[in-house]
């Protein structure tokens, strides 16, 4: 039935409720009613994140990549909100000057909003008075831009009509207008700041926000009927129920997450924005990524604070099919680069995978409450794996170049930027990196502890209504040594210490999905307790030691960490006879700067696989693989090899452009050997922007990133963009559309074969065109081939065009795209 959350009496100013206040509340609230329908059972007791203030990190690894979070990636975010006109919009809105609107985005109002949510979890890790004071005054500028009654969207106060076009200039006038997702944000950042600094500043611009979106979203009527469009109001709302125990932000998630898929105001379904059915009926992963993980984060705060069961059975059935059908080895998720989304069921291409930073992010965010729900480690190994590899390899070690999207493998394109127009990343990374001590450790209301983070760490934890410091030493994760010294506060009743035992350490498949299984074997895991083994009981992946603990109690473990080779699921094209190599959490790739040739795709494991360790004290330090690699190529005999070093997967790229693989052959013939130069490869690839008419001028040109149709990858078919690809993207259908190859000398051609794209993804697809032609460059103007051969369109095949021979320094295709198709080029041969 649907039912609405009474109003309780906590008030959304002043003083924020006690903990204690606000549980009385939310429970009344539970209480009262049921959201979403009478259940048959209820979830267990939700167990409890310990806050990132409790946790003080003194690890090699998170401490250093924490610090430089602190002093570089936050101030250099900052000073892009200054240079990229962020500020300036708050500024523009607040009437404080005048001018237009800046960036391309409505969205980009979230840019300060993040930043400010890792700079507050900063603060409470390390006092800052100059910060603390920057980040004053930034709020005082966007307090002074929110409108009388809450409403926040500075594109929108600010009539910004250049940017109508997707997202509208009148409030709440598009489903995609992310005004919504703006506010999420700015909820997020105010109560991060709120519990760092105990300030009210933000917190009380953030519940202005929340009490307008509450009064106009929902399904009573004269409100509007429609999910979040781009979700994290969801979670945000949930969120700030939690933080100031007023219920009717809990009924405002309960309303978005009710609507999602229902179509009640008529709009469309969209698989893209998961609004194609509603939560209970869906089953697969589809859309854009991060969308998808900061959505089904709401979905299971609601479920667990409203003990919903058949809402969570909804979002566990959709996070198995992402994390056995959808998941990257690296915890990255999302294939595809058009729609930043995923992809059909096992396709995992690693050259063309997107791998958003900030999907390895909603992932982390998602993985970690449904562990909080049940308490199973499958999904803490999950979070793990997308900490160490997917989230971590969006930024440089330096901290202030990061990666939009995470590939498995590159021929040298990829290069991390300090900034992006679209500028999601940066922000997300310096609010997630100073956060990651709050995945640590978890605790139950009956007395057990969780240990889910290997990280040496002080940490001052309330379990079972008593006090206790837990001091955690070792050298993860570069070495398996774990010793955790308990302190309790007084003499203890029987404790449980529930100790993750990672699938990278024991005999057993990757935990948490069967897309992946080790080849190598390791040890077996033994637990000591003051220097003598303990007999545990193993549950839902924990090693279970059950004592009553006194203080100085010293629990170790030595993890087993070979390094082991992963295999994939066979259905899992793009991976066949590969392997990758993990050891402990860390993925490792093979990267040219390791290799005398710079050339990674003609090397193959050896038939034995054993890789030495080495610590190398470069970028920040890390433990490398050393191991040998044969090599395929003409005249090169079975036996050659080559050393080969291999690095940790979230470091690649720090040392230069070049090529780079998490999956290697493992026989000869899946190897490549380097392709010999053609006149495609020495090309450069641009779209030509010119009068359209045969003679006209050569007109400006745009570049395009030259791999995507010229890298000598044969496809398989049409529908193979498991390598890099052209797309004419964002073109309406039925369009004329360019593409030419460029050099600096002339070259002599008599024929070319095209292989034409096709896709079908989200609200559009692409197909062969309806026609095609091709031009060469002849002075300053573009001439026909004098064509020999008929022009053909056909899929799965390349077509061959042959003509009478040319001498030019340019050739070019226009393809004209079938009416409300798109169209592409996965490779372009010119030939001599």
């Amino acid at each position: 039935m649907n039912c609405i959350l009474p109003r309780l009496i906590f008030p959304t100013r002043g003083v924020v409720p006690t903990a204690y206040w606000r549980a009385v509340g939310l429970l009344l609230a539970l209480v009262l009613c049921w959201p979403l329908g009478a259940r048959a059972q209820m979830l267990p007791q939700r167990l409890s994140g310990v806050p990132f203030t409790a946790v003080r990190v003194a690890d090699r690894f998170w401490s250093q990549r924490m610090e430089t979070n602190r002093a570089v990636s936050i101030p250099s975010a900052f000073r892009q909100c200054e240079a990229n006109g962020r500020f300036d919009n708050f500024a523009l809105a607040a009437g404080l000057i005048e001018g237009e609107h800046k960036g391309d985005f409505s969205f980009d109002d979230t840019d300060p909003y993040k930043i400010i949510e890792g700079a507050s979890y900063a603060l409470a890790v390390r006092p800052d008075p100059a910060l603390d004071h920057y980040l004053d005054s930034v709020i005082s500028l966007i307090a002074r831009a929110q409108e009388p009654d809450g409403y926040i969207t500075t594109c929108v106060t600010n009539r910004c009509t250049r940017l109508s076009g997707w997202w509208g200039t009148r409030r709440w006038e598009k489903n995609n207008s992310h005004e919504l997702y703006n506010i999420g944000h700015l909820i997020e950042a105010a109560v991060a700041h709120h519990t760092a600094t105990g300030k009210r500043n933000l917190l009380d611009v953030a519940i202005k926000a929340a009490d307008l979106v509450c009064a106009t979203f929902g399904p009573e009527k004269g409100k509007i009927h429609r999910p979040g469009g781009h979700p994290i109001i969801e979670m945000a709302l949930c969120r700030l129920a939690e933080a100031t125990g007023n219920a009717k932000y809990l009924k405002g998630a309960r309303d978005f997450v009710w609507e999602t898929g229902r179509l009640t105001d008529g709009r469309g379904p969209s698989a893209y924005s998961q609004d194609h059915q509603p939560i209970l009926q869906q089953s697969e992963i589809v859309g854009h990524a991060v969308r998808a993980g900061y959505l089904y984060s709401g979905v299971a705060d609601l479920a667990a604070m409203t003990a919903d069961a058949e809402l969570f059975a909804a979002v566990e059935r959709i996070w198995n099919n992402m994390a056995t059908r959808k998941l990257y080895v690296t915890g990255g998720i999302g294939s595809r680069a058009h729609g930043e989304g995923f992809g059909d069921e096992y396709e995992l291409n690693n050259h063309t995978a997107y791998c958003e930073t900030c999907a390895s992010i909603a992932n982390v965010y998602w993985s970690h409450r449904m562990f909080l729900s049940t308490g199973h480690a499958r999904y803490a190994d999950v979070v793990e794996r997308a900490l160490y590899n997917g989230v971590m390899a969006g930024v440089s070690v330096s901290g202030d170049r990061f990666f939009y999207d995470n590939p498995l493998a590159s021929i040298g394109e990829h290069a991390r930027q300090p900034w992006f127009g679209c500028a999601c990343c940066p922000g997300n990374v310096t609010r997630f990196v100073a956060s990651v001590p709050g995945y640590a450790y978890a605790t139950s209301a009956d007395g057990d502890l969780y240990v889910n983070l290997y990280v040496a760490s002080s940490a001052r934890l309330a379990v079972g209504g008593d006090s206790l410091t837990v001091l955690q030493e070792g050298g993860m994760p570069w070495s398996g040594d774990v010793r955790l010294t308990m302190l309790p506060t007084a003499e203890r009743k029987e404790m449980t210490l529930r100790l993750r035992i990672p699938s990278w350490a024991a005999n057993q498949p990757v935990r948490g999905s069967d897309l992946y299984a080790f080849v190598d074997g390791a040890e077996p895991v033994v637990v000591r307790v003051n220097g003598t083994a303990v007999d545990y009981a193993e549950e839902r992946g924990y090693a279970v030691v059950r004592r009553r603990w006194k203080s100085g109690d010293v629990v170790s473990v030595e993890w087993p960490m070979p390094a082991r080779r992963i295999v994939a699921h066979e259905a899992v094209v793009d991976n066949r006879g590969m392997a990758a190599v993990q050891r402990g959490p860390i993925v490792y790739c093979l990267e040219g700067a390791d290799l005398a040739d710079g050339e990674v795709f003609d090397k193959y494991f050896d038939e034995t696989f054993a890789p030495s360790v080495y610590f190398s004290s470069d970028l920040g330090g890390y433990v490398g693989l050393a191991l040998p690699f044969h090599l395929n190529g003409p005249d090169i005999p079975h036996e050659a090899e080559v050393m080969g070093r291999m690095v940790p997967y979230s470091l690649w790229n720090n040392r230069g452009q070049g090529q780079m693989a998490v999956w290697l052959p493992m026989a000869r013939a899946l190897a490549r050997p380097e392709p010999e130069p053609t006149p495609a490869t020495r090309a450069r690839t641009v779209m030509v922007r010119a009068p359209r008419q045969e003679g006209a001028a050569i007109g400006d040109e745009e570049q395009v990133w030259a791999g995507g149709v010229n890298d000598q990858f044969d496809p398989r078919h049409s529908r193979d963009f498991s390598r890099p690809y052209h797309l004419w993207w964002n073109r309406t259908g039925g369009t004329r559309e360019t593409i030419a190859y460029v050099w600096d000398e002339p070259e002599v051609l008599s024929s070319v074969d095209v292989y034409w794209l096709e896709m079908d993804q989200y609200d559009f697809k692409a197909r062969v065109p309806a026609s095609w032609r091709l031009y060469y460059r002849f002075a300053d103007a573009w001439l026909p081939v004098d064509a020999l051969s008929t022009y053909s369109t056909a899929p799965d095949r390349y077509n061959h065009l042959r003509f009478n021979p040319i001498r030019t320094t340019a050739i070019k295709i226009e393809a004209q795209l079938q009416p409300g198709c798109l169209g592409g080029v996965l490779e372009w041969k010119a030939n001599k």
